[in-house]
């Protein structure tokens, strides 16, 4: 990314590359990609200056009697749409409110709730960059078909080289992936390995720096791309470019990836693990040669602030029903609120193998895919530097370090220990108790958290009504 300085930039690469239209990617409150389209002539310095008109009632962002907004794009974020039918140069930006004698910058756009965490992180002195890295763990199928009915619901998946096909005839060769069993499986069971090559690419030439890609666990195609880490911003905005990227190769080879945490039943889920470190002045803050796992005082901090707020946290980084069924145990995803060195099985895990000071970090493993990147990592950071300024020490409030498997804890420990809400409701709730945090500095508005919980709070109820099948197997004949 970081394509174009200004206006001239932009329309001497159009006419270079015979660019035919300017698309403009817009953030949801969900964090949906929306867009809306212009010939490459109708883009000026107006546009730049008073921006796009849109409805944001339709985003989720502002009652419709207040709904009049403009979206002005980032020239900085500009890139070719790939998959364009007509030659598209795309650029995604900023939610401003119509206003005199200025439009000013809308406090719930997601972007600029990331701008001002950044911001806020600047003024208190701590550091002047977090850089994160997340890990994009997703499923690709061949099929998906679901139904959501008063008198019946189903959904049904497939994928070629899941292990429920091995029986069937046909053009059957096969190297089916074995039920949970698709950790850096090679080919021929890795039948997706080229699938994940052509989006590395894709990725490399959008800026996007991939370390590397590999099957992950989940036998029915779950996927894993890992990123080198970046600044926040920046990273929320490739965390949306690499999601566009995934969705619609896939669709491009007559397949289908989502991101949600738990779409098969007794598989693997997919998480969004994010890597964080702090910088002041190029300089790491979470080194220290002596601390526990060479993490300084202030990386001790910011994991007692994540730990501290790990349940409201779960609001933002795991916003949909379906986030629960992935926070179970025994799939690797966490349930216990502690840390500790290499274990998969805690919130806050520190890689072993991260030992030179630049390098120094930990992720949080809650997170996955359905969460909106500009709030969840922005709430993280909050967390974080909330922990550093009230120096809220992890091992004295008792998270650890927890190095056994916190999956064995005995019933008196779970009761001991905190543990990760174990439905959206919950995590609302929590929420609800627990935001300080996060309004600090007026980084999230009262009112958008306000908003958030009510729209999750309508997620959820929906799914609560709604009848199951395994409510009729289990209670039909009573």
């Amino acid at each position: 990314m970081n394509m174009f300085n200004n206006l001239k930039e932009a329309r001497q690469f159009c006419a270079d590359n015979e660019i035919k239209m300017v698309d403009f990617m817009m953030i949801d409150l969900d964090g949906r990609w929306r867009h809306l389209t212009m010939p490459v002539g109708r883009f000026t310095e107006d546009t730049l200056k008073n921006g796009v008109g849109f409805d944001g009632s339709n985003y989720g962002f502002a009652p419709i009697e207040k709904s009049d907004m403009v979206f002005i794009p980032d020239l900085k974020s500009a890139y070719v749409d790939r998959f364009a039918e007509v030659p598209t140069l795309a650029m995604i930006g900023d939610v401003f409110v119509i206003d005199l004698p200025n439009n000013r910058r809308f406090d719930q756009d997601p972007r600029n709730v990331a701008v001002h965490a950044e911001e806020y992180m600047k003024k208190l002195g701590i550091a002047d960059e977090m850089r994160i890295g997340p890990e994009f763990e997703f499923y690709v199928f061949d099929h998906v078909s679901y139904t959501v009915r008063p008198n019946g619901s189903k959904y049904s998946i497939d994928a070629g080289q899941a292990e429920w096909n091995t029986g069937n005839g046909g053009d059957n060769l096969g190297y089916k992936m074995p039920l949970k069993g698709g950790y850096h499986m090679a080919p021929p069971m890795d039948k997706l390995s080229g699938f994940r090559s052509r989006i590395t690419l894709l990725m490399e030439q959008m800026g996007i720096l991939v370390k590397y890609h590999h099957h992950e666990v989940g036998g029915p195609g779950q996927l894993e791309i890992e990123v080198e880490r970046g600044p926040m911003l920046e990273m929320a905005d490739k965390t949306m470019m690499t999601k566009y990227l995934i969705k619609n190769s896939a669709v491009a080879e007559n397949k289908t990836a989502t991101f949600m945490p738990k779409p098969i039943f007794g598989e693997a889920g997919s998480g969004l693990h994010v890597h964080m470190h702090l910088f002041k002045d190029g300089k790491p803050l979470f080194y220290d040669e002596n601390g526990y796992s060479q993490l300084s005082e202030t990386a001790h901090y910011f994991i007692g602030g994540l730990l501290t707020h790990a349940r409201a946290l779960c609001a933002f980084t795991n916003p949909s029903t379906n986030s629960y069924k992935r926070l179970i145990p025994g799939y690797e995803a966490p349930v216990t609120i502690g840390y500790a060195t290499s274990n998969r099985s805690s919130v806050v895990r520190i890689p072993a193998y991260a030992k030179d000071p630049d390098e120094k970090r930990f992720e949080l493993r809650s997170p996955d895919g359905t969460c909106n990147p500009y709030y969840a990592f922005s709430a993280i950071l909050m967390a974080g530097l909330d922990g550093i300024q009230k120096k809220i020490d992890p091992s004295r409030e008792g998270y650890g370090p927890y190095d056994y498997n916190l999956y064995t804890l005995s019933a008196d420990d779970q009761k001991r220990i905190k543990q990760l809400p174990r439905s959206l409701d919950e995590a609302l709730d929590a929420l609800e108790a627990d935001h300080a945090f996060l309004t600090a500095g007026g980084v999230f508005p009262q009112k958008l958290i306000e908003i958030w919980i009510n729209k999750r709070r309508q997620d959820a109820a929906a799914y609560h009504q709604l009848p199951h099948p395994v409510e009729f197997e289990k209670y039909y004949d009573l």
